[in-house]
C-alpha cells in the first residue's frame, strides 16, 4: 500500500500516528462487535443463524481482544511484536470465519453475508496495520 494512500486513509503522514489510528479503529469496531455479541447473543443468534452460546463466548473474547488492541493504540510507540500478533490474529480470524462458513456453520442469509463482511473488514484492518507497521519501521 502506498504511503500516499495510507496517509489519506489515516489523515496523517506520521507513521506511528497511522499505526495507532488503525489499531484504535480495530479496537473500537472489535470491542463494539464483542459487546453486541455478548449483550444480545440470543436475538443475534436467531438473526444470523449462529448458536447464541457461541456468540456469547465470541463476544467476551472479542471485547477482551478489543481492549488489548485499544491498549496498544494508546501507546506512543506501539511495540512491534504485539502489533504483529494483532495482525496475525486478524488474518487468522478472517480465514477461520470463511472456513467456518464453508465447513461448520449453516447460517441464515443475513448470517452468511455478515460473516463474509466481517472477515473482509478484519482482513482490511490487518492490511492497514501491516502497512502502517512497515512504514513506522522504515521511518
Amino acid at each position: 500500500m502506498s504511503a500516499t494512500l495510507l496517509a489519506g486513509i489515516s489523515r496523517t503522514t506520521e507513521p506511528q500516528a497511522m499505526l495507532r489510528r488503525f489499531l484504535a479503529l480495530d479496537a473500537v469496531v472489535t470491542g463494539a462487535n464483542g459487546l453486541a455479541y455478548a449483550a444480545v447473543s440470543g436475538p443475534l443468534g436467531r438473526l444470523l443463524g449462529v448458536d447464541s452460546a457461541l456468540l456469547l463466548e465470541l463476544g467476551v473474547f472479542l471485547a477482551l481482544f478489543g481492549a488489548g488492541v485499544g491498549y496498544l493504540a494508546s501507546r506512543r510507540r506501539p511495540p512491534q511484536l504485539p502489533v504483529k500478533f494483532v495482525i496475525d490474529a486478524n488474518l487468522l480470524w478472517a480465514v477461520l470465519s470463511i472456513a467456518a462458513l464453508a465447513l461448520w456453520f449453516d447460517p441464515t442469509t443475513a448470517g452468511a453475508v455478515w460473516i463474509v463482511l466481517q472477515a473482509m473488514t478484519v482482513a482490511g484492518f490487518a492490511a492497514l496495520q501491516w502497512s502502517a507497521l512497515r512504514a513506522a519501521a522504515t521511518a
